[in-house]
């Protein structure tokens, strides 16, 4: 049965769980992009989006609250400094997710979990179309247009033979 089974424990221990999350959140902050199981990706994005939220206000409190997660004075300053500046006018889903297709040695689901406002990408101003290139569609030859072309290759092709002729005459 199921009861009281709130999130996916990962066929993990409690504490290892802890620690992967905490060092997958890490490295989320800092590379702004990892690529990991669905499972776990779905796991992180529980993980770190309250993190993300508590690191708008940028108390005393609050980092030693978000530290104590992700034990990792960088990617807390990382977490604190430039992202919190950059995802303020949010009002969460900080992460997306983006399935990648299956692992080939076991066949897992694979994906890539990123921070939104970090996809240059999907961020750029223009979007990029593909140039389209302007084509004239060719005229239907007549038969005129057909015994035209074909007299002037043959005069053109008997001026060369000509010309092949008297340069081996000399």
């Amino acid at each position: 049965m199921r009861h009281g089974k709130r999130f996916n424990h990962l066929s993990r221990t409690s504490s290892h769980r802890k620690l992967m999350l905490s060092n997958m959140a890490s490295s989320l902050i800092l590379n702004k992009k990892i690529e990991t199981t669905l499972a776990k990706a779905k796991a992180l994005r529980k993980y770190v989006e309250p993190l993300i939220t508590k690191s708008k206000s940028d108390t005393t409190h609050s980092r030693r609250s978000v530290f104590s997660y992700l034990q990792n004075k960088d990617s807390v300053n990382e977490l604190f400094g430039g992202i919190s500046e950059k995802i303020a006018a949010r009002p969460g889903g900080y992460t997306r997710i983006i399935k990648t297709g299956s692992r080939l040695g076991d066949n897992a689901d694979m994906c890539i979990i990123e921070l939104v406002d970090y996809n240059n990408l999907m961020l750029s101003d223009k979007p990029l179309k593909a140039t389209k290139t302007r084509r004239r569609r060719k005229k239907k030859k007549t038969n005129q247009d057909v015994l035209l072309s074909s007299k002037k290759s043959s005069k053109s092709s008997k001026k060369s033979t000509k010309k092949n002729d008297e340069s081996k005459s000399k």
